[in-house]
């Protein structure tokens, strides 16, 4: 099956129409015509995931992240990125980035599946037309009311995070729950407009929860890694359902930092 077969099937999957402006997605190394027999799967293109892709004879990565963001004035093994992108190329190895387009259009979904909730809406709407609307984030009810440590273990346990942390009263009650996966910062201001009791999130700065704590919504903020590694699990999946020809190999990373 040559990668041109398969990015047609991920394009449907997450099509490129709903990524931002500014990202930058879809094919960003090697030939749509490459012959795939093996698929890699990570959420970040490290030198450590391409060393894992080469020893297993990984035709072609799909990471969320991409590799490239920014227009390149160079490509040489100056930097780190160069070096990726060189190694890439000299392994024949492809990859195919799913960013803002898959956190529309698969993450978002993901994470309320996990949290449970029931009738999730979408918390900020990046597309809408006659037939739906779409964007970043979700929204919902839990099935019950719980504590703010108690929603706080409840994150750690469907996302399989060993720390989070948490601004607001933990015995505060806590019945609706918007989340987005990532960084998700600037999304405080639709979980308040949506009457959120929490915002599940990562990478939120100390002034914005700040400022959030006063504006009476409370943050669980699990990790841009934490919130974001279900991409792996849940592509190995669309890959055993829509090409069971293929060898699947979730490229093993671990969360960035750790905690003393």
């Amino acid at each position: 099956m040559n990668c041109n077969d398969i990015i047609e099937k991920l394009e449907e999957l997450s099509p490129i129409s709903f990524a931002e402006e500014w990202d930058n997605v879809g094919l960003l190394v090697g030939s749509r015509m490459k012959e795939v027999r093996t698929v890699g799967i990570t959420l970040d293109l490290t030198e450590n995931t391409i060393d894992q892709a080469i020893h297993s004879n990984v035709d072609l990565i799909v990471s969320h992240h991409p590799l490239i963001f920014k227009p390149l004035k160079k490509i040489n093994s100056d930097s780190v990125q160069g070096r990726k992108i060189i190694r890439l190329m000299k392994e024949e190895i492809a990859n195919y980035a799913m960013h803002t387009n898959f956190d529309v259009m698969g993450m978002a979904d993901a994470a309320a599946d996990e949290l449970g909730l029931v009738d999730p809406d979408v918390l900020n709407v990046t597309y809408e037309d006659e037939i739906a609307k779409e964007g970043i984030g979700r929204v919902g009810m839990l099935a019950h009311a719980m504590s703010l440590e108690e929603c706080a273990q409840l994150t750690k346990n469907v996302f399989g995070i060993e720390h989070v942390r948490i601004y607001g009263e933990g015995n505060k009650r806590i019945r609706k729950v918007a989340i987005s996966p990532g960084s998700g910062g600037d999304m405080i201001s639709d979980a308040i407009k949506k009457g959120a009791d929490v915002l599940i999130t990562g990478d939120v700065k100390h002034h914005e929860a700040l400022d959030a704590i006063e504006n009476g919504i409370s943050i669980i903020d699990a990790g841009h890694f934490g919130t974001e590694k279900l991409f792996s699990l849940y592509m190995k999946e669309f890959f055993e359902r829509e090409f069971s020809e293929l060898a699947i190999v979730i490229l093993r990373e671990t969360n960035p930092f750790w905690v003393l």
